[in-house]
């Protein structure tokens, strides 16, 4: 009797039954939520901070995007853009790039004296004004006046 249950196993084509594969399937999507998963972990970003300051080659390459499209209006691929704009990049001297520099440095003061002036009133701790903003008291206002016309409706069935 073994041996004829081993047979029927033995037969089969690729040696994986269908409902293996549907589960090999499912395993799969289960690896893919779990590093969605890990990224949650982190910590929400606030709205609130300033952005880290673009360094030489992004104001740079900010300039060489507008150049570029206008000489290949057709060109649709960001990847071609970059590569041409790192190319470019290269090919520049120091003193080609010194205006670069410059831009950035003073966009890297600029950060700093935000980031600076943000600290402060992180320290500081919210304020009042600062809890909620304008939607989510529109919001909590909506709710009331829904509630107020659901309790006038009972009030007029009595």
């Amino acid at each position: 009797m073994d041996l004829g249950s081993h047979f029927k196993d033995s037969n089969m084509k690729g040696g994986k039954s269908k409902s293996d594969a549907k589960s090999a399937k499912l395993s799969v999507n289960k690896k893919s939520i779990t590093k969605a998963g890990k990224k949650s972990g982190k910590a929400a970003k606030d709205p609130n901070k300033p952005k880290r300051p673009a360094s030489a080659f992004f104001v740079f390459m900010e300039e060489f995007r507008e150049q570029y499209k206008k000489e290949h209006p057709k060109n649709k691929s960001v990847a071609a853009v970059g590569k041409a704009g790192g190319d470019k990049w290269k090919s520049l001297s120091e003193a080609e790039k010194r205006p670069y520099v410059d831009k950035a440095e003073k966009r890297k003061v600029e950060y700093e004296k935000n980031m600076k002036a943000y600290n402060k009133r992180q320290a500081e701790g919210p304020q009042e004004d600062e809890e909620e903003s304008e939607k989510s008291v529109s919001e909590v206002n909506d709710e009331e006046e829904d509630d107020d016309e659901g309790s006038g409706d009972e009030e007029d069935d009595e």
